[in-house]
């Protein structure tokens, strides 16, 4: 991998990640662009705990560009996107218009790929591990900034997810604390072990699941399973089997054995509802152990977490989504049509060919 970092015309950093180690990436961004102005405030919830980043900014963000005008793709001629060379592999920049800025954190876009009419699962598996490796990269600098204490890399993909550009692509957000979802993992890893005499929770559940039905596909270094108490009608845990705190620790044999492991995940989440729809609607999202402190969880440090991504669709049968209604967005007690037994069948039935 060749990593090559340079500015854009509004002095936001952009890194180019290359295949190849002679890759030239001198292009300048031509657009007269004035320096981004952020209005983004993190503000904390007294009555809850948690925090609601306000981005005013936000609302004049691209919206459903046409493809011919699509600012993830290569800029080609006059057309000039936000990406100033005529290919790329895999392209990380600062977001124009980001949720978290300045001491409330940092947001990034990462372009999978320059193919406009791509998606991840159509990548090789050469490609997919540069998109690992990208995601990695960021979150080892990311994390030696000195607002950030937690690293999340997702994608969010679909128009129903609420995607306003369809090339593929994902973000990462660096958050100035640790997120509550975090939170809520680390209170409950800390009175497992507490209970248990010092067993980790992550492992107990990682082999409650390698003996049980809901495992989807296994490889030497990986395991995907739909988990005991899934929130979303088709959602999938993806756990290297050596636990580690962050994609920083996963060692070379999990990282060779990921593209192959994720590629053939996406590909079934693809096939699910059959050959006559349209892709899957899907957010991925990684969960990494935070880098601040973790004084609040009694005896949990950093290794207690186990690194695993999440990957679930709101597409609940063909042709019908499944929506956060009165219970979900109100009580936060969600409702989930599909058994998780049943989830995990129809997913190991849909191998790809």
């Amino acid at each position: 991998m060749k990593k090559t970092s340079t500015r854009l015309a509004d002095g936001r950093e952009l890194i180019y990640y290359d295949l190849r180690d002679d890759s030239v990436r001198a292009a300048v961004d031509r657009r007269p662009l004035e320096r981004t102005v952020t209005t983004s405030e993190v503000r904390h919830d007294e009555l809850l705990g948690d925090a609601v980043a306000v981005a005013s900014h936000r609302q004049g963000r691209t919206y459903h560009p046409p493809a011919d005008e699509c600012p993830l793709c290569p800029s080609e001629g006059e057309r000039l996107s936000e990406i100033p060379d005529s290919s790329y592999d895999v392209v990380v920049f600062e977001n124009r218009f980001p949720s978290l800025a300045g001491d409330s954190g940092r947001c990034e876009v990462v372009c999978f790929t320059s193919d406009h009419h791509a998606s991840f699962a159509d990548l090789t598996e050469e490609q997919a591990r540069l998109v690992l490796d990208a995601w990695t990269d960021r979150t080892s600098e990311l994390s030696h900034l000195p607002s950030v204490e937690q690293v999340f890399c997702f994608e969010n993909r679909g128009a129903e997810i609420g995607v306003t550009l369809g090339h593929p692509h994902g973000q990462i957000y660096a958050y100035p604390f640790t997120t509550p979802r975090t939170a809520l993992m680390l209170r409950q890893v800390a009175s497992h072990k507490e209970a248990s005499g010092g067993e980790n929770l992550f492992d107990a559940v990682l082999e409650r699941e390698l003996a049980g039905e809901r495992v989807v596909l296994e490889g030497e270094h990986w395991v995907a399973f739909v988990p005991y108490a899934a929130h979303w009608p088709y959602e999938v845990h993806l756990y290297p089997k050596r636990r580690v705190p962050d994609l920083l620790a996963l060692d070379e044999g999990a990282r060779t054995e990921f593209p192959q492991v994720y590629l053939e995940l996406l590909r079934r989440f693809d096939r699910i509802f059959g050959s006559g729809e349209p892709p899957t609607p899907y957010i991925a999202a990684w969960h990494q152990a935070p880098f601040g402190p973790l004084a609040e969880f009694d005896g949990v440090s950093r290794d207690d977490f186990a690194l695993h991504l999440e990957l679930f669709t709101i597409r609940r049968t063909s042709g019908k989504l499944k929506y956060l209604a009165g219970s979900e967005s109100g009580m936060s007690v969600f409702i989930n049509d599909v058994p998780p037994e049943r989830a995990a069948e129809r997913l190991r039935e849909v191998a790809s060919s």
